[in-house]
């Protein structure tokens, strides 16, 4: 069993990663470092919201200055602890990187039932997502201008968790296992990052009644037998906002049958990374969600998938030219 020194966690706002990591360090006896803590007490003493010391931020270097040198002197001590920051991964070395998600709506829904204080309050759900995306693209931008490092790589991470429908203690066990070297240790080991997706938010690539078959199998019930933490990894591409299926369909299918909330991946291939004949991630989504495959992977699992802006785009010249044929 190997087991790392810290576990540092990077993630969306509103995934979860405060709870999971408060839980965490008081599963494992670590000490917990939360750096959100401190920007949002440094906000308000600033009389400011989270949003504009982000922005305040981005002009004055003193403000990263002075949390970027605690999270080396942290780092340096060799202390194992959990740190809760989002660019501690940069500065830890030795330690399980983990990146949580979830999706949009479902982050400013959390984040709006939240109490807030004066330095982070949102009257609407909409507001929320707006200024929820704002702030992170406002870090993004910094961290790439200052550190020439990008957050939302996902290959800078050892393990990436969605939270969109896992409950915090499953989230927990996850993550524990895979530190304490339990959980696809050769992924983890050989070619990291490690994917946790929530399985009704993964897009196909392939045809779904090409697994009519498989339903009247005993393939569904195999993997209801297995669990969740039984099923092989699933090759998966991702494109920067949308995570696909490259290879694995059957898995993913039998996952999304049985209500599984999270399932194994291997990143295979990330935005402009090739994935097959040379087609990036990107290029190769476009080409294979096309809209009506999308629908009938819906119909056919009974979930919902937003069409990626490609598809609608599709769709409308699709509608486009009925409307013209039909004129």
């Amino acid at each position: 069993m190997t087991v790392r020194q810290s576990i540092v966690f990077n993630g969306d706002l509103g995934s979860g990663k405060s709870t999971v990591s408060v839980e965490i360090a008081k599963r494992l006896g670590l000490r917990r470092v939360s750096v959100g803590d401190l920007y949002r007490q440094m906000a308000q003493d600033r009389q400011m919201t989270a949003l504009q010391l982000n922005l305040h931020a981005e002009l004055d270097q003193a403000v990263d200055g002075y949390v970027d040198q605690l999270q080396r002197d942290i780092a340096a001590s060799g202390e194992s602890l959990v740190m809760d920051s989002r660019l501690a991964w940069h500065f830890f070395t030795h330690a399980l990187k983990v990146h949580m998600i979830t999706e949009p709506g479902e982050a400013a829904r959390r984040v709006l039932l939240r109490p807030s204080g004066p330095a982070e309050s949102y009257t609407s759900l909409e507001e929320a997502k707006a200024r929820l995306r704002e702030r992170s693209e406002s870090e993004r931008g910094r961290f790439l201008v200052r550190y020439g490092v990008d957050k939302a790589r996902l290959r800078n991470y050892d393990l990436i968790c969605d939270t969109t429908r896992a409950p915090a203690g499953e989230v927990i066990e996850r993550i524990v296992d895979a530190y304490e070297g339990r959980l696809a240790p050769d992924v983890l080991r050989g070619a990291p990052p490690l994917l946790l997706l929530d399985p009704s938010r993964v897009y196909p690539t392939e045809d779904a009644t090409g697994l009519r078959g498989l339903w009247d199998s005993t393939f569904v019930a195999d993997v209801a037998a297995a669990g969740e933490t039984g099923l092989e990894p699933i090759e998966i591409g991702y494109t920067g906002e949308y995570f696909f299926v490259v290879n694995g369909h059957r898995r993913l299918s039998a996952a999304v049958r049985n209500g599984f909330r999270l399932v194994p991946g291997r990143l295979v291939a990330e935005v402009e990374e090739p994935v097959v004949g040379g087609r990036s991630a990107i290029d190769y989504f476009a080409e294979q969600a096309h809209p009506s495959l999308i629908h009938d992977w819906e119909a056919a699992h009974d979930i919902h998938l937003p069409l990626p802006e490609h598809a609608l785009l599709a769709g409308d010249a699709v509608l486009a030219g009925e409307s013209g044929a039909a004129g």
